[in-house]
This record gives structure tokens, sequence and C-alpha cells, in this order.
């Protein structure tokens, strides 16, 4: 069978989806086909998704032990970060990860897939231009690099694609947008369907998203597992409430996405005097407003509000994830995952990566080769 994805120009391309492992290890049919959201008219690839995955028509009942006030669980797997061995691109890290987030995480709970797409950072990189600029400006050494680094990365996606294609995972991509804001527009069509919602990714951003029915699972690449990050965790660390976390991250910045914070132009003004703010008024706009026609703190905060208003509201824009990707949660993505091949599909994985000694053991379950 084909998979068409879509690319940067609107045409598609054809991959052949082959069925890997033994001969004689029987793979269930699936029972449908794999699915290009298209339109009627020729739109821009902006505007649409490339959405692949298998149209499994299996009974939706979840791991009723792990759920809360009898919600089922969906899952999202940010993948690009899992990709990665620290900042080496690594294709046996994303192997190992997957493998731990199947069989110690999602079970046979739902998994949602999300890339990044092309050409996502640029809305906020017109908004600030220092937004992830680091990584542009390793890729633009030189021209032998650019076209390394993006033979590397096609060829990456597609072996990270076809391995979550044959375990079951639908695979989201959109044009234009991060997959952070593809899986903030997902997760508010899942919740609105009754289901909880668990990221797996180590993005702090997702943090914004926290409530009692969403959860964030962390690869924690020291103790070498997945750890679960929920509203309890988040009120712990931070105290107070996620609704606040993007109006804080507003104040302090994003060093690693090169958000600068309001520290850098008025030393004084850290996380403590943020929190204190906001906790008094609550979002970042309610401060400013408040701040615009009264005083609301010291000298050097009242300032810092009222000079540099724009600057946060700024940083608000590029650090909000965004509800308005035009991408359709469908209702076979939420159907029991078939998990019966996973083994077979990433030992075979590895296998051909040449970085498994025979008759070791896949996160504690024997692979033979």
């Amino acid at each position: 069978m084909a998979v068409a994805i879509a690319n940067a120009f609107g045409t598609s391309q054809q991959l052949r989806h082959r069925p890997s492992g033994p001969p004689s290890l029987p793979r269930r049919p699936f029972a449908g086909r794999w699915r290009l959201a298209t339109s009627s008219h020729d739109e821009a690839v902006t505007e649409k998704p490339c959405l692949l995955g298998p149209a499994v028509a299996f009974r939706s009942v979840g791991n009723s032990s792990k759920q809360l006030a009898g919600k089922r669980r969906v899952f999202f797997l940010d993948v690009n970060p899992l990709c990665f061995d620290g900042s080496r691109p690594s294709l046996r890290s994303f192997a190992r990860w997957l493998d731990l987030f199947f069989s110690e995480v999602s079970l046979r709970d739902p998994v949602i897939a999300v890339l990044d797409g092309e050409e996502g950072n640029e809305y906020r990189r017109h908004l600030l231009p220092s937004y992830k600029a680091h990584r542009k400006r390793y890729l633009r050494q030189s021209r032998v690099l650019r076209s390394a680094h993006d033979t590397y990365q096609s060829t990456t996606e597609c072996k990270v694609i076809d391995v979550l294609l044959k375990c079951n995972v639908p695979v989201v991509k959109v044009h234009g947008y991060e997959a952070d804001d593809v899986v903030a527009t997902l997760t508010d069509q899942v919740l609105k369907k009754g289901a909880r919602v668990v990221i797996g990714s180590p993005d702090k951003d997702f943090k914004q998203l926290i409530s009692e029915d969403v959860q964030i699972v962390m690869p924690m690449p020291d103790f070498g597992r997945w750890s679960f990050y929920t509203l309890r965790h988040y009120i712990d660390q931070y105290k107070c409430d996620p609704s606040s976390d993007l109006s804080l991250r507003c104040f302090i910045g994003d060093e690693v996405d090169g958000v600068p914070g309001i520290q850098q132009l008025v030393p004084g003004f850290g996380r403590k005097t943020a929190l204190k703010l906001l906790k008094k008024h609550g979002s970042l706009e309610d401060l400013l407003s408040a701040a615009a026609i009264r005083t609301v703190g010291k000298d050097y905060a009242q300032n810092a509000l009222t000079k540099y208003a724009d600057y946060l509201r700024r940083n608000y824009k590029v650090l909000s994830l965004r509800r308005d990707v035009n991408v359709q949660l469908q209702d076979d993505w939420l159907s029991e995952r078939n998990t019966s091949n996973d083994l077979v599909i990433l030992s075979n994985f590895l296998r051909k990566l040449g970085e498994r000694p025979e008759g070791q053991k896949l996160n504690n379950r024997h692979v033979f080769f």
C-alpha cells in the first residue's frame, strides 16, 4: 500500500509501505487505508494538514485501571525531541524511547504522533527574529552542511513515520506549524469528546496546557524511563496555577528558544516579583491593564510594566501555543491500538541500524535476530 505525503510545494510523493518481520509471524490486517486529508479546491499547503495513519476498526476500551472518573486516555507523542541523544541526532534514541512509551506508558491506549511541519517556526520568527535563531545560524555555516542536514532530516523522517505507521500510530504533520501547536489544537478537540490527554514530550511549553484532564509524561534520560508530570506536580514546583504559566514565562523568557526575559531590561524584575504580581492580578493582560491606570507594585516594577508592555505582549504571542491549526481529530485515531507487532517492528528497526547485538534485551523483553 502507498502513503501520500504532501511536501512543501503542494505536490505529493509516494512512499511504499511494506510489512516488516518474519514471514511466519501473522500480521493483523488494517480495516482501512492510509488517508491524506485533501480539499475539493486547490488550496495552499499551509491551509491543509498532512494526516497519515491506519483506520483501524477496534473497539475503544482503554486501560480502566489507569483512568480517573471513567475517562479514557488519549496520548500525543511529540516525535522530534525523541530523535536526539543530547544534541546528536539518533534513531536509536527514538526506538528506545518509543519502546518504553509503548510498553510502560500508553500500553493499548490510542497514540497520535505529531511532527514539526516545514517552516513551522516562521510565524514566531516573524514576531521575534531571535526565536530559535541559533539553530538557523548553525545551518547557514555552509551550503554543504545545510544540504547534508536536509538530506539526513528527510531520510530520518521517512524512517520514523514508517515505524510509527507499522505500530498503528497515526502521524500528523502540518506545513507551517510546529508540533506544539498541532498538539494544542487536537488536545482541545479530545477534551470536548470527554477523554483525558497525556502528552509525551520533554518540552516545557506544554506546561501551559496542564489541568485535571491534561498531563505530561516526560522522558528522563538520567533514569532511562518516562515520568508523569501532573497538575499536583506543577503546583508543588511553581506554587501557582498552570493558568499563570504562560504569563510567568513572558517575564522569565526562554533562553533555549531565544525569547529574552524582562530581566535583560530590568535586572531586578525576577521570578518572585512576577509571581507575586500575577497571583494578585491573574493574567499578564489583566496585570498590564491594571498597571496602565494605577500603581500595582514598587517603582521599578511599575515602570517596567508600563514601559515594556508591548515587549511582554510580544513574548506572550511567541510563547503561547496556537489552537487554530486546520486539523481535525478523526474518530479512528481514538481506537484502542493493536500492539501485537510492536516488539518485532522495533527490534527489526534496531537491527537495520546495526546497533543491537544478538540475544540482548529491548527494555527487559528478549530480542533475537
